[in-house]
Formats: C-alpha cells, sequence, structure tokens
C-alpha cells in the first residue's frame, strides 16, 4: 500500500552523494511526488532554469558548480523558485550565507525525511498567492507572480522575500515585529534575528536601494515598518 499524498509536487533534487539521493527520490515518489534529479551542479542550474518545478532541494556540496554558486545564479536570472538547502555545515555563519544568495529554508544533515517533506511543503503554502495585489505608497506587490513594482520597475522576488514583503505591506505602515515576520517567512521551521536582518537587507537592495526614498525602516531592537518619509 502506497503512501502517496494527494497534491503531489514536482521536485527537483540536486545531490551528489548517490545514497542520499536515492532515499529521498524513493520516499517523495512514495508520497505521491514527482522527483527529477540531477548529480552535480551544472546539470542542476540548467535543469532549474527550464523551470517546471514546484520547489528545488538542493546540497551544498556539489561537484562542477557548488550550492551556494548555483542559487545565487539562479537568482540573478530572475527565477524564485522554492529553494531548500541541505547540507552537513550548522553554523549561522554557514546558514547566513545560504540565505544571502537566496535560499528560502536550510535543512541539516542528517535529518529525517517526514521533516524534509515538511519543510518543502511550508516553502510551497508560504509562496502561494491569495489573488490580491497588496499597494503601498509607489510599492506593489503580487504574491501570484513573485514580484514587486516600483515606480514602473519589475522586480523578481525569492519566496522568502516575498512572505517578509507580504507581511509588511499588509501592516504598512504599522510596526511589525521580528518574531512576526520570522513567523511569516518561516513558519514552524523558525529562524533568528540575524537570519532575518540578511533576508530584510536582501530586500532593501531590490525594493529600496535602486531608488531615491528607502519605505523599509528599521525600528531598533522591535522589528520593521514600511512606510514613506517626508
Amino acid at each position: 500500500m502506497t503512501e502517496a499524498t494527494t497534491t503531489g509536487m514536482r521536485v527537483l533534487l540536486i545531490e551528489d552523494q548517490r545514497d542520499i539521493a536515492a532515499n529521498i527520490w524513493d520516499f517523495l515518489e512514495r508520497r505521491g511526488h514527482e522527483v527529477d534529479h540531477c548529480g552535480d551542479g551544472a546539470t542542476g542550474l540548467a535543469r532549474a532554469l527550464a523551470g517546471g518545478f514546484d520547489v528545488i532541494v538542493l546540497d551544498l556540496g556539489l561537484p562542477r558548480l557548488d550550492g551556494l554558486e548555483l542559487c545565487r545564479r539562479l537568482r540573478a536570472a530572475g527565477r524564485g523558485v522554492p529553494v531548500l538547502m541541505l547540507t552537513a555545515r550548522d553554523t549561522l555563519e554557514d546558514k547566513l550565507r545560504g540565505f544571502a544568495e537566496g535560499a528560502d529554508d536550510y535543512l541539516v544533515k542528517p535529518f529525517a525525511l517526514r521533516e524534509l517533506e515538511a519543510r518543502i511543503r511550508v516553502l510551497l503554502r508560504r509562496g502561494r498567492g491569495h489573488g490580491q495585489r497588496l499597494c503601498h505608497g509607489p510599492l506593489a506587490y503580487d504574491a501570484d507572480t513573485l514580484s514587486a513594482e516600483r515606480e514602473g520597475r519589475r522586480i523578481a522576488l525569492t519566496r522568502l522575500q516575498g512572505a517578509l514583503l507580504d507581511a509588511l505591506l499588509r501592516e504598512a505602515p504599522r510596526i511589525v515585529s521580528h518574531e512576526r515576520l520570522i513567523d511569516a517567512a518561516w513558519g514552524r521551521a523558525g529562524a533568528d534575528t540575524a537570519a532575518l536582518q540578511t533576508q530584510v537587507y536582501e530586500l532593501r537592495q531590490l525594493v529600496d536601494k535602486p531608488f531615491a526614498r528607502p519605505l523599509i525602516h528599521a525600528v531598533r531592537g522591535v522589528g520593521y515598518r514600511l512606510m514613506e518619509q517626508q
């Protein structure tokens, strides 16, 4: 009897360790998901850029092209597909580097396969649109296309960046606490303030830095707010 779920996902697994890849592939397929596998970074990037996947499960230590560089190039190409990084590196600095390059979540080896699937589902729920375009001042966000727009310029976002911007826009111009933003972005998986700061920095680089006036403002020790300042 299969363990298949009712709503399967299309997963791109980029992992060079064959035993780990085989275990993940077998488990996800038994759960009703479709899995495509690549054993090196260069092939994985080409497959990811071709599109058609709901989520990418990406190992960091890959031959030909490492996971961080792969993720960096994927985001630079404007692809917002959620990325779950797998790694044996568990320091805060390693996690922050992964988030800075565009990862949406981070799972340290060894891990339980059920946790892997749960993390994937959280990423997909977080990124789903609600058929609503959120606006505040010159900034708009469309969750269905994972894109922001400011002064006529379209800005592609990752799922994590989109979740943070969604939370800020819904409360604007009120302050959104660090805890609320972490919950909106990472859910039960959780994160810490350092990871949040890294993601907000990346978001500001996209929606504030190219323009004359910043919209996202830090409130020291409390959180962030999105507002126009005269």
